[in-house]
C-alpha cells in the first residue's frame, strides 16, 4: 500500500508540501521532478538533479531508479532512506527571434516517511456468576477459563495475556444481588515461537494481523456458544457459575514496532499509520506513539542516548 497527497497510476507529480508515505520493505511511487503546470509545455535541454535524505546527489543503483525524464522511484524502502528528497530542473528558454537563451531552475521537494501498518491486539472482558466472592472456586474458574481460550488460539501463535478478575454484587432488576466475575484479559499475536509463523516474511504484521483476527473470532464463537446453551437448554438446570449473556466485551487495541508511532497532527494523512520516528524522536517499545529526544538525528530510532535521558531526568 501506498499512502500520498496525489497518486496517479503509481506516479506521483508535485504538489507544495507534498509528503509520501511508503509501506516497509516495498516500493515508492514514481516521483516526478516537474509540476502539471509545466509539464503542459515543451522544455528544452532539460537536466535533473535529485539530492537525497543525506544531502549528497543521488545516482541509479540497484535501490534508487532515475530516468532519463527525472522520474525517481526508491526500491524496498527502509527507514533510514526517510527524509527530503529534493530534485532541481534545470531547462532553458529560447527566444525565437533573436535565438537568446536563459537557463531556468525549478526545484521540488518531497518528504517521504517509511510506515507499517499496526500490530493488532484485543482487549475484552467478561461476566460470569458465581455463588460467592470467597472461596476457590472463583480462582479456578478464572484459571480454566485462560487455559481454555490459550488452547483455542495456540494454533494461531497467539495467546491470552493481562489478565484478571474481581468478584462483585450485583443488583440486578426483579433477581436481587448477584455475585459475578468480571473478567479482563488481553488477546495477543506474539506467543513464544510466533515468528515461526512468519515463514520468512520481512512484513510479518501481516501474518500476525491475520491470526489475530481468526483468535477474536474464535474466542467471540466460544462465548456466542456460551450465551446460546444460556438462552436455549431448558432440561438442564444452570451451573452457579455460568457465562452471563451479553456480558462479552472487546476493544481492539494497536501497537507500533519500535522506531516507529502515530501522529494524527504531524501525519494526517496516514493517521491509522505507524510512521518512522522523525529526528529528534524514538520509540523504544510497542507503544503508539514518539518520544522526544534532542539527541537523536535519524529516523527510526529505538532508543536515547544516555547522556540525554539524564539531562532530561534534571
Amino acid at each position: 500500500m501506498m499512502r500520498a497527497w496525489v497518486l496517479l497510476s503509481a506516479v506521483l507529480w508535485y504538489l507544495t508540501g507534498v509528503k509520501v508515505y511508503v509501506e516497509l520493505h516495498h516500493n515508492s511511487p514514481v516521483l516526478v521532478c516537474m509540476d502539471f503546470k509545466l509539464a503542459e509545455k515543451e522544455t528544452v535541454d532539460p537536466t535533473y538533479l535529485w539530492i537525497g535524505p543525506n544531502e549528497k546527489p543521488l545516482t541509479g543503483n540497484d535501490r534508487i531508479n532515475i530516468t532519463k525524464t527525472g522520474k525517481l522511484m526508491v526500491k524496498d524502502f527502509l527507514e533510514p532512506l526517510s527524509g527530503l528528497y529534493t530534485c532541481t530542473l534545470s531547462y532553458k528558454t529560447v527566444k525565437a527571434e533573436t535565438q537568446e537563451e536563459k537557463m531556468v531552475k525549478q526545484r521540488y521537494d518531497f518528504m517521504i516517511f517509511a510506515y507499517r501498518e499496526p500490530d493488532y491486539s484485543y482487549q475484552m472482558a467478561v461476566r460470569f456468576t458465581t455463588k460467592s466472592c470467597v472461596g476457590k472456586y472463583n480462582d479456578l474458574l478464572f484459571r480454566v477459563l485462560k487455559k481454555i481460550l490459550d488452547n483455542l488460539i495456540s494454533d494461531l501463535s497467539c495467546h491470552i495475556i493481562a489478565s484478571s478478575y474481581k468478584c462483585h454484587f450485583v443488583k440486578i432488576p426483579k433477581h436481587g444481588l448477584v455475585h459475578e466475575l468480571f473478567i479482563a484479559f488481553q488477546v495477543n499475536p506474539f506467543a513464544p515461537g510466533w515468528k515461526g509463523m512468519c515463514n520468512g516474511s520481512v512484513d510479518c504484521e501481516d501474518i500476525t494481523n491475520h491470526n489475530i483476527l481468526q483468535a477474536r473470532d474464535r474466542i467471540e464463537e466460544f462465548f456466542r456458544s456460551q450465551a446460546y446453551v444460556f438462552n436455549h437448554d431448558f432440561n438442564k438446570t444452570l451451573p452457579a457459575m455460568h457465562f452471563v449473556d451479553h456480558s462479552f466485551q472487546i476493544i481492539r487495541i494497536d501497537s507500533c514496532r519500535p522506531g516507529f508511532g502515530k501522529n494524527e497532527g504531524l501525519h494526517s494523512n496516514c493517521a491509522t499509520c505507524c510512521v518512522v520516528c522523525g529526528p529528534g524522536t524514538f520509540s523504544p517499545d510497542v507503544d503508539v506513539t514518539c518520544q522526544t529526544c534532542v539527541s537523536v538525528h535519524i529516523y527510526g530510532a529505538k532508543s536515547c542516548p544516555t547522556s540525554d535521558k539524564n539531562q532530561h531526568e534534571k
